[in-house]
């Protein structure tokens, strides 16, 4: 006679295993997405990384290295160590030159952030139309070597159209590209020119991304469109205006073309601005080791620059909350 075992039959733990099973699917399922997104990522940005390689590392660590040499690109490299730094702190037209380059940053900056501010503000609270908004731009979208012989013309002391106004307003002659007093504020003004309408949309960005929530508030407890600029549009557009601050005096330190095609440096040196001498080094003397010397300490200024608005400003943080 069999007996039957009494042992109660094994049971699976159904809803254990099977929602384990469903986790493990849905992490290999997000894990194989992530790297499908991954790869597309990679595919959008190796060409700007490619482009970065190329062009900005390459050429930056390539001048590093050359700064420590003598080189006249005739020859090859010969390592001279500190010498072309040691003789850059020692020569009085490379300290001429940054002086120079400050003043010019100094004017153009002031100006140029002033006038674009205003003409932010005054876009955003006056009118928002795309057509002003394009004629403001307008003179961006010239180069800076056409816009700076369009003014050498005009500001040219016997036949530009500029001094013929000044003459046929009973007044003297101003030689603005001639002069060494006039000749720094008259090359950043050119650029000011040039370069607000651009400044001012990124600004004007700034503006639109602050809610009109908050100016009605403050109409609503009477406070008047002055007091609102200092006390709302000012604080709440700070993060913008730095990183423009930051954009805009880089851009002023790198100022080359403009001088190149209006005053070639003169008269007597008085916009050797750092950028031309460096080029005057390296194209024109084929000292290419001492150039990029100059060129290296040119970055190091600008980074210390760079990082110190960035502490200063605060760029990296927004009232908005």
């Amino acid at each position: 006679m069999t007996i039957a075992s009494s042992s109660p039959p094994s049971r699976l733990p159904l809803g254990g295993a099977t929602g384990a099973g469903t986790k493990s699917r849905t992490r290999r399922a997000r894990s194989r997405e992530n790297q499908g997104d991954g790869r597309l990522a990679a595919v959008f940005i190796a060409p700007a990384m490619l482009g970065f390689l190329v062009f900005l590392l390459w050429p930056t660590l390539r001048g590093v290295y050359l700064s420590f040499t003598r080189f006249n690109l005739l020859t090859p490299p010969e390592w001279v160590g500190l010498d072309n730094y040691v003789r850059m702190v020692n020569d009085p037209i490379f300290w001429d030159s940054l002086t120079v380059t400050v003043e010019y940053v100094a004017i153009n900056i002031g100006v140029q952030t002033v006038s674009a501010l205003a003409i932010a503000v005054l876009l955003q609270r006056l009118t928002q139309s795309a057509v002003l908004r394009g004629v403001v731009l307008t003179p961006y979208l010239m180069s800076n070597v056409v816009a700076g012989i369009v003014w050498l013309w005009i500001l040219d002391t016997q036949l530009g159209i500029g001094n013929e106004i000044i003459a046929g307003l009973g007044f003297d002659r101003i030689p603005f590209l001639a002069d060494e007093t006039w000749a720094v504020p008259t090359i950043a003004l050119i650029n000011v020119w040039r370069h607000v309408g651009y400044t001012a949309l990124l600004l004007f960005a700034g503006l639109m991304a602050i809610p009109n929530d908050v100016y009605e508030a403050a109409k609503v407890d009477g406070a008047r469109e002055w007091r609102m600029f200092w006390r709302i549009t000012m604080p709440l557009l700070r993060p913008v205006l730095a990183v423009v601050l930051i954009m805009t005096v880089i851009g002023s330190f790198q100022v080359f073309d403009t001088v190149a095609v209006t005053t070639a440096g003169g008269p007597a040196n008085a916009t050797n601005v750092l950028q031309y001498y460096i080029y005057g080094a390296a194209f024109g003397r084929f000292q290419f080791g001492y150039a990029s010397a100059m060129s290296v300490a040119l970055l190091v200024v600008l980074s210390a620059i760079t990082v110190l608005q960035y502490r200063l400003t605060r760029a990296g943080q927004s009232d908005l909350g």
